[in-house]
């Protein structure tokens, strides 16, 4: 078998079967095959896409390209991946509620990149906290805490950090099928028994419309349920932020408040959406039942309780959870309204943009981010401001005249309310399905 041959049959519209793709993962992974021919590929891929047979084996051989995470932790082991927005802090609250309720947890995370954040990132903001476990290290917290947070590992799809490395200097990161191979590749190495995906669409999402969100989020179920697995994706809304914190310490100050039963409505409400959607799917009731556990383990501090003992489990200094003024912020301003109305819309993806201004992300990996600094918002979409009345308050370093400008530029103002928009706005795939 041969590169080349792989290649002129992706580019001239063949279907690719199990043992060519295999063949290129593996080559890949050992340096066999060369970063040109595998870029090549790629292109091909991106041109004329990949049947659910050949997605699905793509995501096989990603997640057979190193180790696999087999522990038996008792009972149901779950997971929850969002595709990435502004604001999006919902696993800091979702998956100590799950955990609460006795399933199982060792969540693999990344870290955030351009306009969206990380969930690593936002927990290294806790003093003291490793996301950099071995996966012997996250067993043992599973194990004693039932979660476990971490971020993810060279011994886990080695294929994966390749080909995206590739993707990203070769102008084919979106492509639906090398997304969902990528998504999934990841989260089959942990083995989990139920997956739940919050597949974003919108202005802050990497996914603009509501039809490329819908065909990303049935690829996932469909390979999720390939394997073996209980599978659903919400697609829920993300032309605004989620809640009211965009960068690292302020969403997990926002997390924490939500744990303690404060958090704001949309926030509570996906993550009760999710953490829900996961508990059905682990047979822990109907979906009203599995939705009251949920607001029960808010309510109860059951959830806050877990997400502490992981936090101490990891090494972080657990006082921040009762003083959240432990957290470094950075210096603050201010930004005012212009003029009087109403919030009629904003740009996501540029509020995330001003948070990177801020030093909140970074531009490329590697680059260093100051997890102090980030946007406050006190007003929102749909609500009334004054002239002159606080919309947002700006934590950062440097480049905070410059960002209040863009916020501004990204917020429009108008006489009229806006139409409201359901925050979850289709579910795809269940049990039933498996």
């Amino acid at each position: 078998m041969r590169m080349y041959d792989i290649i002129k049959a992706k580019r001239d519209g063949a279907e690719l079967n199990r043992e060519q793709i295999d063949f290129f993962i593996k080559g890949l992974v050992s340096g066999a095959v060369p970063s040109y021919q595998a870029s090549a590929l790629l292109m091909a891929i991106y041109f004329n896409g990949m049947t659910d047979e050949e997605t699905a084996n793509l995501t096989f051989a990603i997640r057979d390209s190193g180790k696999k995470m087999t522990v038996d932790l008792g009972g149901y082991r779950a997971d929850k991946h969002s595709t990435g927005g502004v604001g999006d802090k919902t696993s800091l609250v979702v998956m100590p509620i799950v955990a609460s309720l006795g399933i199982k947890s060792v969540k693999m995370s990344g870290r955030g990149l351009g306009h969206t954040g990380g969930t690593v990132d936002k927990l290294e903001a806790v003093k003291g906290l490793r996301t950099d476990l071995s996966l012997a290290e996250a067993e043992s917290v599973a194990r004693r805490t039932g979660l476990t947070i971490i971020g993810q590992t060279e011994e886990l799809a080695p294929a994966d950090k390749l080909l995206y490395a590739l993707r990203d200097v070769t102008a084919t990161v979106d492509s639906i099928p090398l997304i969902a191979s990528s998504i999934m590749g990841k989260k089959l190495t942990t083995d989990d028994d139920v997956i739940v995906l919050d597949v974003k669409t919108g202005s802050g999402a990497f996914m603009k419309s509501l039809d490329e969100s819908k065909r990303l989020a049935r690829s996932c179920v469909k390979i999720g349920r390939a394997a073996g697995k209980r599978m659903s994706a919400l697609v829920t809304n993300m032309d605004a932020p989620l809640g009211y914190a965009i960068g690292n310490a302020l969403e997990v100050i926002e997390a924490i408040e939500t744990l303690k039963g404060r958090g704001p409505s949309d926030l509570v409400d996906l993550s009760v959406a999710l953490a829900a959607e996961i508990a059905f799917l682990c047979d822990l009731g109907n979906k009203t039942e599995c939705e009251k556990l949920c607001l029960d383990a808010l309510s109860s501090g059951k959830a806050l309780s877990t997400f502490r003992r992981m936090v101490e489990a990891q090494g972080g200094d657990a006082r921040c959870i009762d003083d959240t003024t432990l957290f470094s912020l950075s210096p603050r301003s201010e930004v005012r309204s212009p003029r009087s109305g109403f919030i009629q819309k904003v740009n996501a993806e540029g509020y995330g943009l001003t948070s990177l201004m801020l030093g909140a992300g970074r531009s490329k990996l590697g680059d260093k981010i100051d997890l102090g600094a980030g946007i406050k918002l006190c007003r929102k979409v749909g609500d009334y401001v004054n002239k002159g009345e606080v919309i947002a308050v700006l934590y950062g370093k440097s480049g905070v005249d410059e960002a209040g400008k863009a916020l501004l530029g990204y917020t429009t103002i108008g006489d009229e309310p806006p139409s409201p928009v359901p925050l979850i706005l289709d579910r795809i795939g269940g049990k039933e399905e498996v």
